[in-house]
Formats: C-alpha cells, sequence, structure tokens
C-alpha cells in the first residue's frame, strides 16, 4: 500500500515527461500494452468506460480510437496529469481518488486501471469501488507490471529495475526517487495467481491473468456477476 501525498506530488513533478519516458524505459513496448487492452474492450462494444487512474491519458486515448462510439472518461487525483491527458486529446476527465469515485453504482459497462492500482493506498479498497460504479455483467481491466518468471529472467529484469531504469529516468526527469519508489512498488505488488485472488475477494468473478512480454507486465481481467 502506498502514501497517496507522495504519489500525488510524484507524478506532479514528472507530469510533462511522463509519456516520454515511460515509452523510453520500456523501448516503447508499453504502447503495445495498451494496444491489446483496448482491442479487448472494443470487441465489447461498451456503451461507457471508466479509466481510473489515467495520468497523462494514455490507456483512455487507446479506448477513445478504437471505441469511436463509447463515451470514455479519465479519472485521477493528480490535477497536472489530467491536464497532460487533455492536451493529448482525452474529452473527458473528472479529478476523483480511485477510493471515493463520484460516479452513481453500477454506471460504467468497463472500468480500466493501468499501472495504477499498485500505487493507490488501499487495492481492496479501490477494487470495491471499481466493482460498485461497474454494471451487472461488466468488465474490468487492470494492466499493471510484474516480475517474470525464470531465474535469468527475474534477476536480469530486477537489476535493470533497481539499477539502469532509475539512473536513466532521473536523467530525464531530474526525479530518480520517483523511478527508484516504482521499482519497489513492483516488488511489492501481488501478481497472477495472487492478484485474481484479491480481486475476486472484493466481488469479480472469473478472473484471469495474461503475462506480456515474458511477464514483466500482466493483464488482469474479471466480470461482476
Amino acid at each position: 500500500m502506498q502514501d497517496p501525498k507522495y504519489v500525488k506530488d510524484a507524478f506532479a513533478d514528472i507530469a510533462d515527461k511522463y509519456v516520454f519516458t515511460n515509452h523510453v524505459l520500456s523501448f516503447g513496448v508499453d504502447i503495445f500494452w495498451r494496444r491489446k487492452v483496448a482491442k479487448m474492450i472494443s470487441s465489447r462494444n461498451p456503451i461507457n468506460v471508466l479509466d481510473i487512474a489515467t495520468g497523462s491519458g494514455d490507456l483512455a486515448l487507446e479506448i477513445q480510437k478504437k471505441c469511436p462510439e463509447a463515451e470514455v472518461i479519465g479519472s485521477d487525483f493528480c490535477e497536472p496529469m489530467l491536464q497532460q491527458a487533455n492536451k493529448r486529446g482525452l474529452e473527458r476527465t473528472v479529478l476523483a481518488d480511485a477510493l471515493n469515485l463520484p460516479f452513481s453504482e453500477a454506471h460504467f459497462d468497463v472500468v480500466t486501471v493501468s499501472f495504477g492500482l499498485r500505487n493507490m493506498a488501499d487495492w481492496s479498497g479501490a477494487l470495491t469501488e471499481m466493482f460498485r460504479v461497474l454494471s451487472s455483467g461488466g468488465y474490468l481491466i487492470i494492466l499493471d507490471f510484474s516480475l517474470p518468471q525464470g531465474f535469468i529472467g527475474h534477476k536480469l529484469y530486477r537489476f535493470y529495475l533497481h539499477k539502469i531504469l532509475p539512473a536513466v529516468a532521473g536523467l530525464i526527469t531530474g526525479k530518480r526517487s520517483a523511478y527508484q519508489y516504482l521499482g519497489e512498488s513492483i516488488e511489492s505488488f501481488p501478481s497472477g495467481e495472487k492478484m485474481c485472488t484479491l480481486i475476486e475477494s472484493n466481488g469479480f468473478n472469473l478472473a484471469k491473468f495474461h503475462p506480456l512480454s515474458g511477464g514483466i507486465a500482466t493483464i488482469y481481467s474479471a466480470e461482476k456477476k
């Protein structure tokens, strides 16, 4: 669980460099991860979609592109990040804390969160709010970092995560500490079956996980039945 003030301040400080830094650090692969999520969502022909912790709007913009008939709302508790999302073309944004969403019950067909649940102060509390605003039969998708399996891959990735990534990100943003925090948060975040258990313990059904790029990221999906 994370300190919300630290998270908000950290993202506010790097908001204008966030998108570029992410693409550099992932070698552009994060773009394809989000496209995969947007394609999964478009196949369901949603009427409305809520992207929680939307940040600079990367996933919401992909969904907006793939689902032009749907209303796509991006919410975040960091206003400078939402300003970046607006500049980049996200049509509707809402300043809101994921633990206290200003939406009625059963309002959205799809709820998403990419690289955001890990940063929240209460993972179960956030999932409970996602469940509340999702309609019956609605679809939840979570995209987040995970740790690859296998000794060599695991060791190499952790070296990159804790040594190389903060150094490179620090040069780009001037905020090395924010990216040192990133590695620490990934280490403590549940993944695979553990995340599916957490999702289902907060009311969802049929939780599944889909590792990406050797397991350095994972898509989790579930339904509200």
